[in-house]
């Protein structure tokens, strides 16, 4: 295959991942002229229009849709053959992509990346923070980082760090003068700060004691997409809100936020780096994940 056939069809792929030249650009370290350029000359060649384009938006046709799925096998192989290559080199190199939810980079991937960068000078990171559930293959990620719960059961994944606890939190001002909740439907007659995700899924709180487990729809007024807004929130006192113990422990050591509930809060497996099962793991991946584990 031509050395430009290779790179106009890279640049299709990544196009078609990201819906934006831009952005394919960035990922390919080439402007947005060069990526535009790559697209119109392979659909000159192909004699077919492979993207609807509008100042707003950018879709596959269907001539485009067929032609990404013949390619991602492909590309994929590819991919590993030129990551093959590295496990030749002296150190770990080229651009890591990973897409991880916000908690998971607060809590674990954050206050490790400085390390990482600095141990590995010849790898490129991108991190991606979304807290939905991200098809990693068809985003042209490397890995993802979600609970282990909610990893894909045809993926490879390996825990990172220890157990977790969500626990609900509430200011001491909110709760004065209201009745503490000493089971969880008691919940039902408070305030509570709800968190829905990316892909618009609402989170019911779970519950667990002594092996009888809970869920529960809470009521309240107020819905975020974020942990650190939602705590803001209960902290400015509107409210009870279901959060990881890790996030909320700087607020309940220094008093601004109590937890209510705890013989209700039950340990589970916490976070897991996650990569598809059957390509080859780069070895700037098993350097980051051998960090993380570390």
């Amino acid at each position: 295959m031509a050395t430009d056939n290779l790179t106009h069809l890279a640049a299709f792929a990544a196009v078609a991942r990201h819906r934006s030249f831009r952005k394919a650009g960035a990922e390919l370290a080439l402007s947005t002229s060069a990526v535009s350029y790559a697209i119109r000359a392979l659909e000159e060649r192909l004699g077919v229009g492979l993207f609807h384009r509008t100042t707003r938006s950018v879709a596959l046709t269907e001539a485009g849709q067929r032609l990404l799925e013949r390619l991602q096998p492909a590309l994929g192989q590819v991919h590993d053959a030129l990551e093959e290559m590295n496990h030749f080199r002296a150190a770990p190199a080229g651009l890591l992509r990973i897409n991880a939810t916000r908690a998971a980079v607060q809590t674990q991937l954050g206050p490790r990346l400085a390390k990482f960068l600095l141990a590995h000078p010849d790898v490129r990171l991108e991190l991606a923070q979304d807290d939905g559930l991200v098809d990693i293959v068809a985003g042209g990620y490397d890995a993802g980082v979600r609970l282990h719960e909610s990893v894909p059961e045809d993926m490879v994944a390996v825990p990172l760090g220890p157990a977790l606890r969500g626990l609900i939190v509430g200011a001491p001002a909110y709760l004065a003068g209201r009745e503490i909740p000493r089971h969880p439907r008691d919940l039902h007659h408070h305030e509570c700060v709800r968190f829905r995700f990316a892909s618009g899924h609402l989170y019911k709180w779970q519950f667990e004691r002594d092996g009888q487990a809970l869920e529960i729809d809470v009521p309240g007024r107020l819905t975020l997409g974020d942990q650190n807004t939602i705590l803001q929130a209960v902290v400015d006192g509107l409210g009870l809100a279901y959060v990881l113990e890790d996030s909320a422990r700087p607020y309940l050591d220094d008093g601004r936020l109590v937890a209510v509930l705890e013989d209700w809060s039950e340990p589970f497996a916490g976070f897991a780096v996650y990569y598809p099962r059957q390509r080859q793991m780069s070895s700037a991946l098993r350097a980051f994940i051998d960090l993380l584990r570390g």
